[in-house]
């Protein structure tokens, strides 16, 4: 099912891109990862969980291109635990739908939900569970690596997606503390040029392309202990004693150098 926006406004795309888990090489999507197999989602917020400055920093560049539109309702396509969805519900006060093909993760996300103008649904983002022309704006975080067909997915994106592209693979912050996770992310990652190209063969044009940089903790002690929590889905495919070795690597650096907040950088394409 494809979904078009419903209001008169032209269609929002705003792409924002992320490093953790993509997983798209040339035009084949390899085998996804199965968060109900994992105990990935009951420790997600501990280690994706930003805090509110970096929920406004978001919530502000999509305010940005939305402008004095009137949003209604948003489908947070891909919403995971929800750490979005009720920013979006109190910023555009709108209804929100949060789908995600994870039951584990709609149960945390339904476990913490305190908004009432939210509800949260199983579904793929190949085939939304929902009536065409039925939301205002589709945000996306982190999902693109999950399309089993990213170009089928991208005809009903009408939004805001965050994932990740090969070329900022070096300024990645763990990349330098485990070395393994380069390999895999450089099989994994696309590049900017065919992200371009799935949502502009899907009719949209790329009007903005802009690196946004964001605080993902503090300290580097800091940033050990999120990554401690095994959030992250490519740092989850090394072995153990991989893991173990990075995560000494970090926590030697944070005890040397520790008044360093941890940055990461966000590509951002928007499409119309």
């Amino acid at each position: 099912m494809i979904l078009t926006v419903s209001r008169s406004f032209e269609p929002l795309r705003l792409l924002l891109l992320r490093t953790e888990s993509l997983c798209l090489n040339e035009r084949v999507l390899p085998r996804n990862m199965d968060y109900d197999a994992t105990d990935i989602p009951v420790a997600y917020d501990r280690g994706r969980d930003h805090g509110p400055q970096v929920l406004d920093l978001w919530m502000n560049a999509v305010s940005s291109q939305v402008e004095e539109q009137r949003i209604n309702t948003i489908l947070d396509l891909g919403c995971g635990t929800g750490r979005f969805s009720e920013a979006l519900a109190v910023r555009f006060n709108a209804e929100v739908i949060g789908t995600d093909p994870s039951k584990k993760m709609l149960e945390q996300a339904r476990g913490k939900q305190r908004d009432g103008r939210i509800r949260y649904e199983l579904g793929r983002g190949e085939s939304i569970p929902l009536l065409a022309n039925s939301v205002d704006l589709i945000f996306m975080s982190m999902i693109f690596h999950h399309f089993d067909n990213p170009r089928l997915a991208a005809r009903g994106a009408t939004g805001f997606l965050r994932a990740g592209t090969r070329e900022r693979i070096s300024s990645y912050p763990y990349v330098e503390f485990f070395p393994e996770s380069r390999p895999i992310l450089e099989e994994c990652l696309p590049t900017t040029s065919f992200v371009c190209e799935v949502f502009e063969a899907a009719g949209f044009r790329t009007i903005t392309f802009e690196v946004v940089t964001q605080e993902i903790a503090q300290s580097h002690a800091a940033y050990a202990e999120k990554l401690s929590a095994g959030a992250d889905s490519v740092l989850a495919q090394l072995s153990p004693s991989e893991f173990a070795a990075g995560m000494q690597a970090l926590r030697s650096h944070a005890a040397r150098i520790d008044d360093q907040a941890v940055v990461e950088p966000i590509d951002v394409f928007i499409f119309r």
